[in-house]
Formats: C-alpha cells, sequence, structure tokens
C-alpha cells in the first residue's frame, strides 16, 4: 500500500478524529484542519498529525490546507454554507491538483427533499460531480454516537426515554469509529472507489422502540420510545456489508457501542 499526505477537514469531530489516528496508524502523513488550536488540536498533534488552523468558508484557508496533498477527506457540518464550502473546496482541489476527495454527505441527500441540509447535500454532490474532482461520496445513516450527545443521553439518563420523530421508521445506526475506519481505508486505497456512492449502515436495523429494548437491556434499566411529530420517518432505513468490506471487520453493534460508553448513561 502506498502511503500518501492526506488532508482531513473536520478533524476534530467524530468521524475526522477516528480517520486521522486510522491514517497515521497505517504510516500516512496526515495534515488536519481545524477551526482553532485548542485541547482536541493538541490531542491530534500529539498523535502525528499536521496542524492547520483555518476555516473551509474561507478560501485562502482551503487554499493552504490543500497544497501538497495527495487526497483529502471533506466534511462540512449540519449548518448553513455547506454548498459555498463545497464549491470553495472543489476549485482548490482542482488547483492543487488533487487525486481524489472523499466527501461526507448524508443517506437523505435527493433532489426532491423537504430538508434543507438533505437537499444542499445532493447539490454539493453535484458541485464536486461538475467540478471534476475525482470524488468518492459516502453517506451514512444515523450516528450511534448521537445517543451519547447530550440532547439524547439527557432525556435517557433523567427520563428513562428516547424521544424523536421517527415514527416507526427503522435504521442500523453507524458509529463514528466504524466511518473512521471506512474513510481511512478509502483514502489509502482510493482508486477502485471514484465516482462511486456508499451508503454507510450498522449491524442490525431497528425502529425505535427496539432501540430504546437494546439500551435497556445493556444499561439494565427501563428506557422507552416517546414519539413525536412527523407521520413516518424511513428514508435511514436498511443495512448492507460495505463496512466490512472496506475495513475487513464488521461495523460495531448498538450493545458493543452502548456498553462502550455506559459511564455517558450513568445516573448522577
Amino acid at each position: 500500500m502506498q502511503n500518501r499526505k492526506l488532508l482531513i477537514t473536520a478533524a476534530a469531530g467524530k468521524t475526522g478524529m477516528q480517520t486521522v489516528r486510522n491514517l497515521i496508524g497505517d504510516g500516512h502523513v496526515v495534515r488536519v484542519l481545524v477551526h482553532s488550536d485548542d485541547e482536541r488540536s493538541d490531542a491530534l498533534r500529539e498523535i502525528g498529525a499536521e496542524i492547520c488552523i483555518g476555516d473551509l468558508l474561507v478560501h485562502d484557508d482551503v487554499i493552504r490546507a490543500t497544497q501538497g496533498v495527495s487526497g483529502a477527506y471533506l466534511c462540512f457540518p449540519v449548518r448553513p454554507g455547506l454548498i459555498q464550502a463545497t464549491a470553495y473546496f472543489a476549485e482548490t482541489a482542482r488547483r492543487a491538483g488533487l487525486e481524489f476527495v472523499v466527501n461526507m454527505s448524508q443517506i437523505s441527500a435527493r433532489e426532491d427533499s423537504k430538508s434543507h441540509a438533505a437537499r444542499d447535500h445532493w447539490i454539493a454532490e453535484r458541485v464536486l460531480e461538475w467540478s471534476g474532482v475525482p470524488t468518492i461520496t459516502i453517506r451514512p445513516t444515523f450516528f450511534s454516537d448521537w445517543m451519547i450527545y447530550p440532547w439524547v443521553r439527557d432525556s435517557i439518563v433523567n427520563e428513562g426515554k428516547i424521544a424523536f420523530p421517527y415514527a416507526s421508521g427503522r435504521h442500523a445506526p453507524i458509529s463514528a469509529e466504524d466511518q473512521g475506519r471506512v474513510i481511512a481505508a478509502l483514502l489509502a486505497q482510493p482508486f477502485a472507489h471514484i465516482g462511486k456512492t456508499y451508503a454507510l449502515y450498522g449491524l442490525v436495523e431497528r425502529n425505535q422502540q427496539e432501540v430504546a429494548d437494546v439500551v435497556s437491556k445493556v444499561l439494565g434499566r427501563k428506557v422507552v420510545y416517546t414519539p413525536m411529530s412527523i407521520d413516518q420517518y424511513g428514508l435511514f432505513a436498511g443495512t448492507n456489508d460495505i463496512v466490512r468490506k472496506m475495513t475487513g471487520k464488521p461495523p460495531q453493534s448498538l450493545e458493543a457501542f452502548i456498553e462502550a460508553n455506559r459511564a455517558a448513561f450513568e445516573v448522577e
């Protein structure tokens, strides 16, 4: 396997941090683009990453970040600016002669979506396509890690419930750790995957009540699902074996994720 110099954006985030660790562990040289020099960038520096401070919405920062790398992972948070950031990145990737980009999209990305975020991701995919930059697109379903975000975790810990507007919609949650392994594998050996789009799922598809049942079983206390609004939310449904094919290891089960993060659910 050829060792490369690679750029990881959103490197202090969930998937970015995991990707950096995998790439450095495999001997690649990694430059990370982060917003600020803080404890998270210190952690990246300690494992051997080259730190580049900047913003994907500042064109000059992106020009600087993409110089001298052969490929990159592009990830922008779910907030306004995605299309602008993608356009800046596509232009600078062409300018720098990047051989490939792995683009983080979302499984609900589609032209007719009523969600601005989902439609913007679909348009961002088209921007990269029109630019001619060789691109691999990943579309993950819900992250397992959302279970430990305060807006979900707090209701589990304090109220014993999971509250989502997903009715009977099903999904197979995938951890950031599994996604990081896939992204690193694609960056390390990209050329068979150029132009392809991969949906990323976890191990087992469940509805929200079944998710609550898993949390209850692992934690040893009752957690229920409390539906909110929206009659049906099935866009995230499905499973596949992409994680296993890309990394040689199946995705982490929901049970294993909850067990690994048991401390986050302790009642204070």
